[in-house]
């Protein structure tokens, strides 16, 4: 056999083994082999665990990368789709103020009338408008009422407090100091209030209707949703018969209960609905008088407080797109082919 070849079958020893057993080698020699051959073991198996740790930190940085960027595009996308209701709901309120304004504009021609088919108008399933003209002079002008402090006239204002539930006394302390609030002197009425404890009365007329909210003894009252219904500051002063609430007519000294209710049927026509086609149209202030059955006489005593087809008209326009609305209300008064803007409010 020659040398160096390992018969089959035959272990192969190392060669520290064979010089061992060959004698060539020492024994402290061999225990030397083996004590490096361990320590050589023992830095790979280190290697391989600082190796197996590495991958495990980078694992662990890569499910933090992958975590970070998941909630960085669920974040985009919530803000997109906020991004996109606020655009689209910015979109309908446009939309819907758009359509009021197109309410209010129709309304302002001279040739539209409060039954006109023309004031409700739907361009689409979810767009369109819908207006309600009405005459400004149906309402009390409470400057008119006020101003000259005409015993006659502030008596209307008195009825129309007392028909709305105000008790006596409450109701002369809201008259005296309104009277004070546009009064020029300092000069405190009975039931009034002048300058004093951080309150300022104007000393003048009412320049808006929110204005009464900051008068003495009127604070419950403006608080009270739709007050301001049936006040102005816009009509010529008298109150219109044509256009005059229940209220307002009940206001008004001389008018009964019974009398206003025959009048209100006859003047909402067989539908009994305000502002449609069958609408009484009176033609004169003597066929109102004959309406409300009134003598010549006793409508001759109410002649300076009343009035008929008062030119300064209220259109309070509806503008809607899907379920938003917006609204338009103007004053404006129709002199010839021009109308005359008075104010104009959205809200």
């Amino acid at each position: 056999m020659r040398r160096g070849i390992t018969p089959p079958g035959r272990p192969v020893l190392s060669l520290s083994l064979r010089a061992e057993r060959s004698g060539n080698v020492s024994p402290d020699r061999t225990e030397e082999s083996i004590a490096l051959s361990a320590k050589e073991k023992n830095q790979r198996c280190l290697r391989f665990a600082r190796h197996d740790r590495k991958r495990g930190a980078a694992l662990l940085l890569a499910l933090w990368a992958l975590f970070l960027l998941g909630a960085l595009v669920m974040s985009w996308t919530l803000d997109v789709n906020s991004r996109l209701t606020i655009s689209g709901s910015e979109n309908r309120i446009l939309e819907a103020e758009a359509m009021a304004a197109s309410g209010a504009e129709v309304a302002l021609n001279p040739a539209i009338r409060p039954s006109s088919p023309n004031l409700e108008r739907n361009f689409s399933t979810r767009e369109g408008y819908r207006v309600r003209l009405t005459g400004e002079g149906g309402r009390l002008n409470i400057n008119w009422l006020v101003a000259g402090e005409n015993p006659m006239r502030v008596e209307i204002l008195r009825r129309y407090l007392e028909l709305k539930g105000i008790e006596l006394n409450e109701r002369d302390h809201m008259i005296d100091c309104l009277l004070d609030w546009i009064d020029p002197d300092n000069l405190a009425r009975l039931n009034g209030a002048e300058a004093g404890d951080g309150y300022q009365p104007a000393n003048t007329l009412l320049t808006r209707i929110d204005e009464m909210k900051r008068v003495k003894g009127w604070e419950t009252f403006t608080a009270t949703p739709g007050w301001d219904d049936d006040f102005t500051l816009n009509s010529s002063g008298p109150v219109d018969l044509a256009w005059a609430s229940r209220d307002v007519l009940r206001a008004i000294p001389g008018i009964t209960d019974p009398m206003v209710e025959r009048f209100l049927q006859l003047r909402a026509g067989s539908d009994g609905k305000e502002g449609t086609a069958d609408d009484t149209t009176f033609k004169s202030i003597d066929e109102v008088r004959s309406a409300l059955g009134l003598s010549a006489q006793q409508f001759q005593a109410l002649a300076p407080y009343v009035s008929f087809k008062d030119s300064v008209m209220r259109a309070v326009s509806i503008g809607h797109s899907g379920e938003t609305t917006r609204v338009v209300q103007m004053v404006f008064r129709r002199a010839g082919n021009i109308p005359q803007m008075i104010t104009w409010r959205e809200f």
